[in-house]
């Protein structure tokens, strides 16, 4: 079983990985074509769109109706990385083990990229989505897409997140950080995916709330790795969050615990799975290989 798993996993990857180079020709002006490629082809493990295509094919059957949708939240993901890094904000030299795309490209052409992604992206949606797809189907997911994106989710993230840094947060502005800079990305995958399959509301609402359990485990498995990783095994600059004076689960709880944290988050994530009857050996695959990583 999971050979197979592994399989669909790889086979997901490559299919991504041909239709956002597809999807990314590059044209006039070349420079910055080559600055959103540089990023968005830059590798990894392409977990989001995975996820997006899975939740549509445990709805219908099929992942086909989602593969834009899949590739556009990729490219998201990429801008939300390209401007992270960025001296402004994160100030990394490294992402998935290349210099990051302000050292290759320089600053300006850097933000210039990003800003491209983040709104050719709804762009592929409109354009690449099978056009027999119910236009109520295809607003829907667009609007997933712009609120996920923007300033009450994704950007009200990182904006906590970078005023946050150097000082005492409670709880509950650590969780906020992490649900909208982390977390809002796994819900619009699974969500959009399962829209695109049909899902009527209640499976819409097992998959939000799988998303939200899997998405905190992904990111307190992100802070565990910054401070027992290395460069090699990270793809990017360890210990930078210490630097930044950044407070991450594991400065808040220290890394014993926040193991404890992320196996019950994986846990529940996946009794919410088997509790909807939503079958899906690549989602428990991916939920459990989460644990296992900082193990």
């Amino acid at each position: 079983m999971e050979q197979l798993v592994k399989q669909q996993l790889d086979d997901y990857k490559k299919l991504i990985e041909q239709k956002l180079d597809e999807y990314l020709p590059v044209q006039y002006p070349e420079k910055i074509w080559e600055s959103m490629r540089y990023s968005v082809l830059a590798g990894g493990k392409r977990l989001r769109p995975i996820l997006c295509l899975e939740a549509c094919r445990v709805i219908s059957g099929s992942y086909e109706n989602a593969i834009s949708a899949a590739c556009a939240i990729e490219m998201l993901h990429s801008q939300s990385l390209i401007h992270d890094d960025l001296p402004c904000m994160d100030n990394d030299d490294y992402r998935r083990g290349k210099l990051t795309n302000h050292k290759v490209f320089g600053e300006s052409t850097a933000v210039l990229a990003g800003d491209a992604l983040l709104s050719f992206a709804p762009q592929v949606i409109i354009q690449k989505t099978d056009k027999r797809t119910d236009p109520g189907i295809l607003l829907r997911v667009l609007e997933e897409f712009v609120v996920n994106a923007g300033a009450e989710k994704l950007i009200a993230g990182q904006v906590v997140d970078i005023d946050s840094e150097g000082k005492q947060i409670d709880k509950d502005t650590l969780n906020y950080i992490h649900e909208n800079k982390t977390g809002a990305l796994f819900k619009l995958s699974l969500r959009t995916g399962a829209i695109l399959g049909g899902a009527d509301e209640q499976k819409l609402e097992a998959l939000t709330q799988y998303a939200e359990k899997l998405g905190l485990a992904f990111q307190i498995m992100d802070d565990i790795l910054d401070v027992t990783s290395t460069l090699e095994e990270l793809g990017k600059t360890p210990g930078k969050d210490v630097q930044e004076g950044k407070v991450t689960y594991v400065s808040f709880y220290g890394v014993e615990e926040s193991k404890k944290q992320l196996s019950s988050l994986c846990k529940e994530a996946c009794d919410i799975l088997e509790k909807s009857d939503i079958k899906s050996a690549v989602l428990s695959y991916i939920t459990n290989s989460i644990k296992e990583r900082v193990n």
